[in-house]
């Protein structure tokens, strides 16, 4: 199989152009066994893929747990992202939390769950409207002095935050949603990124399942997906039309729906990578494929023609959690 790295803007660091997102491994999508999520991991390490991407929020720390079991003995084959910064708020809800003494506190916490002296890339991952990002990513910064952090990323800021953060201390990576359902608020920050020369991560780049073909019907979804209004009755006949596009024209390519969409978004530009999630090897397997898929400037226009631009339908999250993103 052939792994494509990428440049992690001017960090010095390469990843492959298709990750691992670890968020599934921690029940997200229906149960996870731990012993099978350790080994998905190791088995994508041997494939060459070394960006894990984890949060403290997975599980509320099991998913750092889990990765840290995976990569006890690896740590040098792996670049490690994880993420602070969403909290249990009362009633369960999720809240923010972006002072610095906690930036601090969820540091060493990870730290300790990841069982790893040093974090390669520390990601924000909501921002607090209520902390100034200037006090949030000082703090981080101190973490790179005391050696705990190598480098900086954020995840669903806008371009001003962007570059409010990076005159602070540079940043290295910022992550959005990006997809082809999905990308209005992923180009609007590719183009500062791109400025700044930070690397853009895409998270759920197949839109949460919807562009693999295998969520034909509303009885396949499951777990926190039916909580997301893509995938409720009002939205998912029209978004699975959109998801069906994408299918007849991988048949064609002779790629698989996943490839096809993988595909699509890496070349955008050299400055993306995506970090999908699953928990079965053959999945992997199948997403690091899309390495292989070379689109023709043709093909990439026919396929955000098939599926363009602001077409999906139903918000990306639920109202609640849509408050929290793109801030």
């Amino acid at each position: 199989m052939k792994i494509v790295y990428r440049p992690l803007g001017k960090s010095g660091l390469s990843v492959p152009a298709v990750g691992l997102g670890c968020m599934s491994l921690s029940g997200i999508y229906g149960p996870a066994e731990d012993a099978q999520s350790e080994a998905l991991i190791r088995h994508a390490i041997d494939l060459g893929i070394n960006h894990l991407d984890t949060s403290d929020m997975y599980g509320w720390g099991h998913n750092e747990e889990v990765v840290g079991r995976a990569i006890s003995g690896r740590r040098d084959k792996v670049v490690l992202a994880t993420k602070f910064g969403q909290v249990r708020g009362e009633g369960g809800t999720n809240a923010v939390n972006g002072r610095p003494e906690y930036v601090r506190a969820a540091c060493d916490a990870s730290l300790k769950r990841l069982g790893v002296d040093t974090i390669d890339l520390y990601y924000q991952h909501r921002v607090d409207p209520r902390v100034p990002v200037e006090d949030t990513v000082g703090a981080m910064s101190h973490l790179i002095e005391q050696g705990k952090v190598r480098f900086l990323g954020l995840s669903e800021a806008r371009p001003e935050r962007i570059r409010r953060a990076h005159a602070v201390h540079p940043i290295t990576v910022v992550q959005t949603e990006y997809s082809l359902l999905y990308r209005e608020e992923a180009e609007e920050t590719r183009e500062t990124t791109r400025a700044l020369g930070i690397a853009f991560v895409a998270y759920s780049p197949l839109g949460r399942g919807f562009l693999t073909g295998a969520l034909k019907t509303l009885g396949d979804i499951d777990g926190r997906r039916a909580a997301h209004p893509r995938f409720q009755s009002e939205h998912f006949a029209h978004n699975r039309e959109l998801a069906a596009r994408i299918e007849a024209i991988a048949a064609r390519k002779g790629c698989s729906p996943s490839q096809l969409a993988l595909a699509w978004v890496l070349a955008q530009g050299d400055d993306v990578v995506t970090i999908p999630g699953t928990r079965y090897a053959p999945r992997l397997d199948e997403n690091a494929g899309a390495m292989e898929v070379v689109l023709t400037p043709a093909e990439v226009g026919e396929i955000a023609a098939a599926v363009p631009k602001g077409s999906a339908s139903g918000a990306r999250y639920p109202e609640g959690a849509m408050k929290a993103v793109y801030l």
